[in-house]
């Protein structure tokens, strides 16, 4: 059987079984909501489990846990894109998408999947958040955060920066403690802390490694800035807060 003619087998079939797809507005509203901030909807839409309810929902696989799992790859990608038009850095973006469908790529359980499908879209969501709150930010401030983000496993200057933006080194500073209410030193610090977080929480790295990895001087280094930010040492804090899953 040709192609063609599996096609118009399969709309018969169709036809016959009444299967009808969700209406476009409710997944639009969905992305929409992700990508705008609406933390409210999202919390809502995922607490209903919309994502997993079968009705309406396309059949991309017969396999139920392969189906759910394109349909997710399909959600991040929808929303990706999205969040890059509202606004987000795109590389930022793109990270957390394939961080997010690798992730999916080992669940083996639709429950699982449910699970991190609204960890993903609430992760994107609050960072939406934050987009929407930097809105009002001057380019050179933007420019400087995207590229602190994009190199934070390297040693970053503000000399490096201000050279990024076109800046002098002075006048960066001023302008990023004026509309950010921080050093750009202290900013970058604290960026790197939070990448410490969460390769403390979901990666098997060593301390040291990790203190090499974001380029601090030494892991003592990096040990006394994490105690001062977060309160706790690494170790404290991996002991708390390490997951071997979702």
């Amino acid at each position: 059987m040709n192609l063609r003619s599996e096609w118009y087998q399969d709309e018969l079939k169709k036809n016959e079984e009444s299967l009808a797809h969700r209406p476009l507005e409710e997944e639009y509203s969905f992305y929409q909501a992700v990508s705008s901030g609406n933390i409210e909807f999202v919390q809502k839409n995922c607490d209903e489990n919309t994502f997993t309810n079968p009705d309406g929902m396309g059949i991309l696989s017969t396999n139920p846990l392969t189906n759910i799992k394109y349909h997710f790859i399909v959600t991040v990608a929808m929303i990706t894109r999205r969040c890059v038009e509202a606004g987000m850095e795109l590389e930022q973006a793109f990270r957390l998408s394939d961080f997010y469908i690798l992730k999916m790529d080992s669940c083996t359980s639709i429950e699982a999947i449910s699970k991190l499908h609204k960890q993903m879209a609430l992760d994107y969501t609050r960072k939406m958040i934050l987009v929407k709150k930097n809105a009002m930010l001057s380019k050179p401030v933007i420019i400087c955060m995207d590229y602190i983000y994009s190199h934070i496993n390297q040693r970053i200057t503000v000399e490096a920066l201000a050279e990024h933006a076109g800046l002098s080194p002075s006048y960066l500073s001023r302008l990023f403690k004026k509309e950010l209410n921080i050093s750009i030193n202290d900013y970058i610090c604290e960026m790197k802390i939070e990448k410490a977080q969460h390769l403390l929480k979901y990666s098997n790295y060593s301390l040291i490694e990790i203190a090499n990895f974001l380029a601090f001087s030494s892991q003592s280094y990096f040990i006394k800035i994490f105690k001062k930010q977060v309160g706790v040492t690494p170790k404290r804090y991996r002991d708390h807060y390490y997951r071997t899953s979702w």
